[in-house]
């Protein structure tokens, strides 16, 4: 008599160990291509903060794009993540990140969630991360990404991120990953002293600039550092209203 039970627990051991191991064999080939982007990308490209190396080279960029476009994740370039917003390509990301020099105890505010790739890059080099989004779909969905993947020190809310997050403020960095026409004066505001905020800043369509800012005695000194094209900031950011 055949153990119609044995032969399907056999089977299903079979069907199981044979899914675990291409899960296997896709996680080696991710982990080779971050490997890859951080040597080919972002070592040759100047990248030298060896924390920055470190996270880039840890967090799993592939799972932080659509399902489409996943082929592409360590690819030096923007990919689309929906709602006419993309990801910034992996040698900006780290540019950006280096260019803040963050410390473990650093409270960093993100200007643009996106998918969370950068706000997770963050969490891996300081204490807090408060992050804004202005679309509600990417906010929710980044934010249940990152509570999926343990970045439990990355915070997510819907709204405008011209206005900051003055509930949660001073931060010691603002990194911002849209581009404004002008500085928001509700994040300069934001900064703690000896901050440093670094934004992305021109028209949509046009050669845009990013911009690093340090508050040093009250001042903001301004240090221009790479042309660059950012999607453009959306909400007050377009009619330049604050929060007064």
């Amino acid at each position: 008599m055949i153990n119609f039970r044995g032969l399907i627990a056999g089977l299903a051991a079979i069907f199981i160990g044979g899914f675990d191991a291409k899960l296997a064999v896709a996680e080696d080939a991710h982990t080779r291509s971050r490997e890859g982007m951080v040597k080919n990308q972002l070592i040759a490209g100047g990248i030298t903060d060896p924390g920055v190396l470190k996270a880039m080279s840890e967090v799993p960029r592939h799972e932080f794009v659509p399902a489409a476009v996943r082929p592409f994740a360590y690819m030096n370039g923007p990919l689309p993540i929906g709602h006419g917003q993309t990801i910034s390509q992996p040698f900006i990301v780290a540019f950006m990140t280096q260019a803040l020099e963050l410390t473990r105890d650093d409270r960093v505010l993100e200007v643009g969630t996106g998918s969370g790739y950068q706000a997770a890059i963050l969490g891996r080099l300081c204490k807090e991360v408060y992050s804004i989004e202005i679309v509600p779909e990417l906010a929710q969905s980044s934010e249940q990404l990152l509570a999926r993947l343990g970045f439990e020190n990355v915070h997510v809310k819907a709204g405008d991120g011209y206005l900051g997050w003055p509930e949660r403020a001073p931060f010691d960095a603002i990194i911002v990953t849209c581009a404004p026409d002008h500085i928001p004066e509700p994040l300069v505001n934001q900064l703690k002293e000896g901050g440093r905020l670094i934004i992305p800043l021109g028209e949509e369509g046009t050669i845009q600039q990013l911009v690093l800012l340090r508050k040093q005695e009250g001042k903001i000194l301004r240090e221009n550092k790479l042309d660059v094209r950012f999607v453009p900031m959306t909400g007050k950011a377009t009619n330049g209203l604050t929060d007064d």
